[in-house]
């Protein structure tokens, strides 16, 4: 999530990217009346909710994302899947804390046509699955659509986060994923990540490219780095009085979640006034309706306020200006997965480190941009979305478009 200002405050826009994801955050257990509920949700707090200096539960989580997720109109299964357990001091990332629970991934899955492809979907950072609404009927009228929660994120396991390099960081998404594809039993399938979300699902398409049919990578983070060529503004600024303090708050990992905690019960006017501005002032695109906007705000505050877990992710795969620390540039000819990336055209991740990969990957890779897109184009357009990513898919994907020609209004880059 992002709060975004107006174009001339660029460095804004860059450090409060990660914030661009700060905008949703989980899926805890509940569904619409056609879905199926398999979890059990944590015992009330005794206090009401008036007298709590941060408005959230559990409960509250679940309920926010049965009202987003009530737009959806394609009947969907919601379930908790299992990625195992380990006793304290185990050496397992996720594993690593204070507590023996089991871990969990929070999924839903929309199932299309039998013989249809399967779609993993990743959110990025400061989201969760429920931010795919505008997507998911759409998509599920071609995929067999599988949305879920990262761990730490969301609906899923929040687990004490004791990662304490951008190696073990890395482990931490990647294994989890890895152990909950293994409870699918899933192969073959199309996986597709948004922002950090991308950089995780290419991270993974390179530890495990035998089991993705096709990699989608949108607005992905992870092919800029400090070296890149416009990062001087930002090294800049750093050296400023100001730059100094907000990086020194960034190697704290201060993330934008705390902020929202820290102002306790004025949190949800805060959320609210950056889904309201993000997707309704300040759109390219297509706004949110009074309806959208009011679910997406309340699933969005829930979902961030919740107990700090996968956040604490942000200082070791980001250094100070939202600039990978191990870009995935330096992995370009090791790649073994067709992609497709998509950008919007006002994406503030930009498509040239994309392109910069490209001339080094061994596999089909291609760019498409999305007009009226910004960072979140599958909400800013979504129809030009779902085109972009049936076109991406069109070598084993049924079309009633010409395979060949790139969909109106979409760029080629």
């Amino acid at each position: 999530m992002s709060f975004r200002l107006p174009h001339r405050h660029r460095w804004s826009n860059l450090l409060a990217t990660m914030s661009e994801e700060l905008s949703a955050a989980a899926a805890a257990a509940a569904t619409t009346s056609t879905s199926t509920v398999v979890t059990k949700t944590s015992s009330k707090s005794l206090w009401p909710n008036v007298l709590r200096w941060i408005p959230t539960s559990t409960d509250h989580i679940i309920a926010s994302e049965k009202r987003l997720l009530s737009l959806v109109k394609t009947p969907y299964k919601q379930e908790h899947v299992n990625i195992g357990s380990g006793p304290p001091g185990s050496k397992v990332r996720w594993f690593r804390s204070s507590s023996d629970d089991a871990r969990f991934i929070n999924t839903i899955t929309f199932d299309s046509k039998e013989d249809s492809p399967t779609l993993v979907m990743i959110h990025g950072y400061g989201a969760s699955q429920g931010f795919f609404f505008r997507n998911f009927d759409a998509l599920s009228k071609h995929f067999r659509v599988i949305a879920i929660d990262q761990l730490g994120w969301g609906g899923s396991s929040r687990p004490d986060f004791t990662c304490k390099s951008t190696e073990e960081t890395e482990a931490w998404f990647i294994d989890s994923f890895e152990e909950w594809r293994r409870s699918k039993n899933l192969s073959n399938f199309v996986l597709l990540g948004h922002s950090f979300g991308g950089y995780v699902a290419a991270k993974y398409a390179l530890k495990h490219p035998e089991h993705i049919k096709h990699l989608i990578l949108v607005g992905s983070a992870g092919f800029t780095s400090e070296e890149d060529s416009k990062s001087e503004r930002i090294v800049r600024f750093a050296a400023t009085w100001k730059g100094a303090v907000i990086k020194h708050l960034w190697e704290s990992n201060f993330t934008p979640m705390k902020l929202i905690r820290g102002f306790g019960p004025f949190g949800p006017n805060m959320v609210r006034k950056y889904t309201t501005a993000r997707f309704g002032v300040y759109s390219t695109g297509q706004v949110l309706t009074a309806e959208e906007s009011r679910l997406l705000t309340d699933y969005v505050y829930h979902t961030l306020a919740a107990k700090a877990s996968g956040e604490l992710c942000l200082k070791y795969i980001f250094a100070f200006g939202a600039f990978t620390r191990v870009p995935l540039l330096k992995s370009a000819s090791e790649w073994k997965v067709p992609t497709t990336f998509i950008y919007g055209h006002d994406d503030w991740m930009s498509y040239e480190g994309a392109q910069e990969a490209r001339k080094y990957m061994k596999v089909p890779c291609e760019i498409i941009r999305i007009p009226q897109g910004g960072h979140f184009s599958f909400i800013d357009n979504p129809t030009g979305f779902h085109n972009a990513v049936i076109y991406g898919c069109r070598g084993f994907l049924p079309c009633e478009q010409d395979s060949d020609s790139l969909p109106e209004g979409l760029i080629s880059a």
